[in-house]
């Protein structure tokens, strides 16, 4: 499924043609938006400059959860443009029946997840030069969702961070197929977290993560096709019932899935 259904914007700087930038949707909280300008331009977002493919002239940026200032984008030597990013309401998700130590986890726990965590944010921190993400996005699984981006979580009781990605409930055993064709950066069986874990990197620092997964059919440098199994639902981790917790990120900034993939299949 591709990004998107929205109308084209464009924005023409003073510098002239090769200026021209065109994106392929609104600026919204959570969005991932994929940009086209001269293949020999430069891109900066918030003063970062992003990786350009040659080929295309396409680029990509992600929009943080919780953001509320101006996306800044230069392009070349022209004068930035400065878009406004449209706010969004999000519900609260109540979450019991969790056993104790993965809400409150102790002291041995936490070098275990803090270990862990660097892994999956070495893997998420990916840059490379791969196009597979301007495809398009698929869901890995269908079913019911069950967890929604950006909602705020009350785990037994105790508030905690917002969810930031999708849950799709299914039984277990259910194949997962990959969101979009990528190379594997991480595949794990037993994370403390999000037990059986896949993450696939997309290219130009865009990665997506499967999580709680029952069985894992990957290793870490495979190149996977979009819809190739890539293991199975579970309820391996942090988890109370069998389900898939799928995530896009942009490098360390998480998105909505929904928004990316666009509705479930039917």
């Amino acid at each position: 499924m591709r990004y998107a259904f929205f109308a084209v914007l464009a924005f023409l700087f003073a510098a002239g043609p090769a200026a021209a930038l065109e994106l392929d949707g609104p600026i919204e909280q959570g969005a991932l938006r994929v940009g086209t300008v001269a293949p020999s331009a430069t891109v900066t977002v918030d003063g970062k400059e992003v990786r350009v493919d040659p080929a295309s002239g396409r680029f990509v940026f992600g929009i943080d959860r919780d953001r509320t200032e101006p996306v800044r984008i230069t392009v070349s030597d022209s004068e930035a443009v400065e878009l406004p990013v449209a706010a969004r309401t999000y519900d609260i998700e109540r979450i019991d029946g969790l056993p104790p130590r993965k809400v409150t986890p102790n002291a041995l726990d936490m070098e275990r997840i803090r270990r862990e965590g660097a892994q999956i944010n070495a893997a998420r921190g990916r840059d490379t030069a791969l196009v597979d993400l301007f495809a398009g996005f698929r869901w890995p699984v269908t079913g019911r969702i069950s967890g929604r981006y950006g909602n705020q979580r009350i785990l037994n009781g105790e508030p905690r961070r917002p969810h930031l990605g999708v849950d799709i409930a299914a039984p277990t055993g259910t194949p997962v197929g990959a969101s979009a064709a990528g190379e594997v950066s991480l595949a794990e069986a037993d994370l403390f977290y999000t037990g059986g874990t896949v993450v696939i990197d997309h290219g130009h620092g865009v990665s997506s993560i499967y999580s709680h997964l029952s069985r894992v059919d990957v290793a870490a440098g495979q190149r996977v096709a979009a819809g190739e199994a890539i293991g199975a639902v579970g309820s391996t981790g942090r988890s109370t019932g069998p389900h898939l917790d799928w995530r896009i990120n942009w490098f360390q900034l998480r998105l909505d899935p929904e928004r990316i993939a666009g509705p479930m299949p039917q």
